[in-house]
This record gives structure tokens, C-alpha cells and sequence, in this order.
């Protein structure tokens, strides 16, 4: 029995149709990029992550005293790991805006990029060597090497692209004004490869200059806007060229969407991790031999001389969870990340990929005692880092609420409250932790213990224990006797509760 064709059958017919063209797609050798950019995104977070290791690894003897020399290294290789961390996120930001640029691939864009990522990958060697040997230009040379290849296989993606504009994004193949933006993609990809072009050659001769040219690729674009804006408040705005007859921007360090900023922290957090996990696989199954010989054969009693250990593992996991736990709570309020917001959540990150140091320190309280108060108090540092940075992308994105969080989180509501206490957590149990070092120091393992064991029981019960502080302030505040009606103003699609007043006037 025939009738009319029903809305599923419609659909099916519009699916069948954008099936055929992806098999027209395919037998062109054309295909989507998505896949290629998950693999691209997930090896840059990989890449960003692992360069930790160096530091991780440097070597301490149980009997060498934590002194300025020590700290001192550590703090070199810190410093060199935060600047090459931020170089990563800022090619893995400018590889993810050329793509939105190119919206297809065939084979030839596909080993382009294969070319771009091997550069990638070779960054933590020459990471190391800077590490190693900060002050011999070698190191230097080759990183800048790496960066300056990387951006040439960007600049060759480009150029093929555009000589190939049914790969472009539909805006752009349609536009005619190719020429204008191959030339501006172009400058700005290629921008970081010239800053490494003169850092290699100051290296040769004064190698602090390249060190600050290199971190200027990280903050050039931060730099160029602030100059750009007084720039307008001195002079007044530029006006459009003539012949910009239509809206297009690329900025490779305009903020990415949210979707991708969040699979690039997940990628982080992950890896993070588990490289907890294979420091505990290469540092501590006992050799048989040991065993044997050092304790009769026992192998309960070979992992509980490594008891300290595990409990540093499972504190340092439980840290980089509850920060993700944090992290994810954080961006299912946010609607629009915005460029500072980016520049935050890099930050962040960049200390959350520390987490292995913290991890390292805490480890060796059996092996070196005497050094526990400095490894409790760059654990704290490090922690305090990694979770202030997300309480400041909150505080950002309350500057601009209207636009960049969901209503049941705006200011005033019981919602928001939760979120604050949620995001005040780490930093002020680290900081607490820190301050009372200072005063008890004797007592410095104890105290990070406790802070490990407390926050995770405190996460658990933060909600009640919010709702609770809610109450006790409205009973303070009825205590003082009947208060002006408070007004809020009303945000559409907001339930009455997420934007209640969070001291309202008793009943």
C-alpha cells in the first residue's frame, strides 16, 4: 500500500544524498579532516605532557642535600619546561585554526601533515637537550629548528590548499579574495618560525636573548592586541581597506572553540595520568633477585618497603582527578571561551602537566627525609598553581557572564556558590598547606598527607557543606533583623532557585 512520503523517508533521501556526495569525496581522493585532527590533537597533548620527564628525572642522591644548586637546576628546568610547554599549545592552536581554514584533505595534505607532526615529535628531544645544557647554543639551535620546520610544513599545507580551493572551507573557496587570504594565513604561520630564525642566531653569541625570543612566540599575539588597542585610543580605529568586502578574521590565537579546548585538556589530564602510573611500573616491582636476597623471598614485604610510594601515587592520581573533576564542572558552565580564558586554561595546564614532579618529590620522603619540607612546599606550589589559574578562568568569565557562562551559574545564585567553593578548593587547601610548613615544619608530611586525605572527603561533601554555609549566613542575617527586599535581575530560562539571592531576606 503506496502513500505519501513520509518525513523519514525525506530524511533518508537528504542522507542518501550527502552519502553520495562523501562517496563522490572519497573516489576523488578527498576526505574530512576530522579524524586527522583528532590524531594530530591527541598526539600534540602528548607531546606537551611528556616533556615534564626530564624534570621528573633529575637526579638526586639520597645523600645530596636540597640545596641552592639543587633548586636552582629544578628551577631552570621548570622554567625552560613552562616556556616549551607554551610553544606546544601555541603550534597545536595555530594547527587547529589552519583546519579551520582547509576543511578536506586528500593523501598529499594528509603526509604534509604527517611531515608537521614528526617535527612536533622530535621537540622533546631537543627539549631535553635545552634542559641538560641551557647555555650551550646546540640545544637552542635545534629547537628552533624544529619550530622553524613546523612552521614551513604549515606554510606548504597553505600554499596547496589554496592551489587547491576545493579543499578550502566553503566561505573561503567562494571568496574573491584568495589571494588576500592566503597572503595574511601565511604571515601569521609563519610569524613563530621567524622569531626562532633570530633565537638561533643569538644563540651563538648570547643565549639569553633567544630564550626571550622564544617565549615572545608565546606571547607576541597578547602583546600585538594590548599595542593594537592603545594604539586605536591614541589615533582612533583603523579604517577597513577598500576592498575588504566581506567578514572574515583568522587569528591563529583567537580562543579555539570550546569543544576543542576541552579534548585538548582531557588529552593532558589523561596522560598526566598515566605517567603516574608507569613510574610505579619502572620504579618499584621488585627484582627477584632482591627479593631473595633482601627479603627472604617475601614479596608482601618487598612492596611494603615501597609503601611510601603508593601512597604518593594514589595522593598525586587523586590530585590530578579532582582538578579534572574541577576542570570539567568548570567548562559545563561555560558557553564562549574567550581569548584570556585560553591563555588561563594553558597555564593551568602547563602546572597540571608538573603534577609528575609533585609526584617524584612526595615519592622520595623515605629516601631523602631530610628534604621533606622543600618537596612538601614545591608540591604545594605546583598544586596551588595548577588550580588558582582555573579559578581565575572563572573569575574572567564572570567579567563577561552574559556572554560566557549558562544562567544557573551567574552571580547570586546557589549554583554559582557551589562552583566557587568547588573551584577554591585546591588553592586554598595548598596554600593552608604551605603556610603551616612555615610554622610547623617538623610536622611538613604530616600535614600534606592530611591535605591529600581531607580534599577528596571534602569534594564528596562540598554540596552539603555549601548548603549548609547558606543557611548559617541567612540565619546570621535574620538574626539582625528584617533586611530591604534584595532584587536581582532576572535571567531568562534561569530556575528560581540557581538565581535566588544567596542571602535572602528571612520569611
Amino acid at each position: 500500500m503506496s502513500g505519501p512520503r513520509t518525513p523519514e523517508l525525506a530524511l533518508g533521501g537528504q542522507g542518501a544524498s550527502s552519502t553520495g556526495s562523501q562517496d563522490e569525496d572519497t573516489a576523488d581522493g578527498i576526505q574530512s579532516s576530522h579524524r586527522m585532527l583528532s590524531f594530530s590533537d591527541a598526539l600534540l597533548s602528548i607531546i606537551a605532557t611528556v616533556m615534564i620527564l626530564p624534570v621528573t628525572h633529575t637526579e638526586i642522591s639520597p645523600e645530596q642535600e636540597f640545596d641552592k644548586s639543587v633548586q636552582k637546576l629544578l628551577a631552570t628546568r621548570i622554567a625552560v619546561y613552562l616556556m616549551t610547554f607554551l610553544i606546544v599549545t601555541v603550534a597545536w592552536a595555530a594547527h587547529t585554526r589552519l583546519f579551520q581554514v582547509v576543511g578536506k584533505i586528500d593523501d598529499t595534505l594528509a603526509l604534509l601533515n604527517l611531515a608537521c607532526m614528526m617535527s612536533i615529535t622530535f621537540l622533546p628531544f631537543t627539549f631535553s637537550l635545552m634542559v641538560a645544557f641551557p647555555e650551550v647554543p646546540l640545544g637552542i639551535l635545534l629547537f628552533c629548528v624544529c619550530v622553524m620546520a613546523v612552521g614551513a610544513m604549515q606554510a606548504l599545507i597553505v600554499v596547496y590548499a589554496f592551489h587547491r580551493p576545493h579543499l578550502l572551507s566553503p566561505q573561503i573557496e567562494r571568496s574573491a579574495h584568495r589571494a588576500l587570504y592566503r597572503q595574511h594565513i601565511l604571515g601569521i604561520v609563519l610569524r613563530g618560525p621567524a622569531l626562532c630564525l633570530a633565537a638561533a642566531g643569538f644563540s651563538l653569541f648570547f643565549y639569553p636573548v633567544s630564550y626571550l625570543l622564544m617565549a615572545t612566540v608565546i606571547f607576541l599575539p597578547y602583546v600585538s592586541k594590548v599595542a593594537g588597542w592603545c594604539r586605536a585610543r591614541l589615533v582612533g580605529p583603523r579604517e577597513p581597506p577598500a576592498h575588504s568586502l566581506e567578514i572574515f578574521t583568522f587569528d591563529l590565537h583567537e580562543p579555539l572553540s570550546k569543544e576543542r579546548v576541552e579534548a585538548f585538556s582531557d588529552g593532558v589530564y589523561a596522560i598526566v595520568a598515566t605517567l603516574l602510573i608507569l613510574d610505579i611500573c619502572e620504579d618499584n616491582v621488585p627484582d627477584s633477585e632482591d627479593v631473595k636476597a633482601k627479603f627472604h623471598g617475601s614479596l608482601v614485604a618487598a612492596l611494603g618497603a615501597s609503601g611510601p610510594h603508593f601512597l604518593a601515587y594514589f595522593g598525586s592520581f587523586a590530585t590530578v582527578g579532582l582538578l579534572w573533576f574541577a576542570h570539567h564542572s568548570l567548562f559545563l558552565h561555560i558557553r564562549k571561551a574567550t581569548q584570556p580564558m585560553g591563555l588561563l586554561n594553558t597555564l593551568s595546564l602547563a602546572f597540571v602537566g608538573g603534577l609528575p614532579l609533585a609526584y617524584q618529590q612526595t615519592s622520595a620522603f623515605a629516601r631523602r627525609p631530610h628534604d621533606e619540607l622543600e618537596s612538601v612546599r614545591v608540591s604545594c606550589a605546583i598544586i596551588f598553581f595548577a588550580s588558582i589559574f582555573q579559578f581565575a578562568i572563572w573569575t574572567t568569565a564572570l567579567l563577561q557572564e552574559g556572554e560566557t557562562l549558562q544562567p544557573s551559574v551567574r552571580f547570586g545564585g546557589q549554583e554559582h556558590a557551589f562552583m566557587f567553593a568547588k573551584l577554591t578548593l585546591y588553592p586554598g587547601a595548598s596554600l593552608l598547606a604551605f603556610a603551616c610548613t612555615c610554622v610547623l615544619s617538623s610536622f611538613s608530611t604530616a600535614i600534606f598527607h592530611a591535605m591529600q586525605i581531607a580534599v577528596p572527603f571534602t569534594f564528596l561533601l562540598l554540596r552539603l557543606l555549601v548548603r549548609l554555609a547558606l543557611a548559617g549566613l541567612r540565619g546570621l542575617r535574620g538574626l539582625r533583623g528584617p533586611a530591604r527586599p534584595t532584587h536581582t535581575r532576572p535571567v531568562p530560562g534561569a530556575t528560581d532557585d540557581a538565581q535566588s539571592p544567596l542571602l535572602p531576606a528571612p520569611c
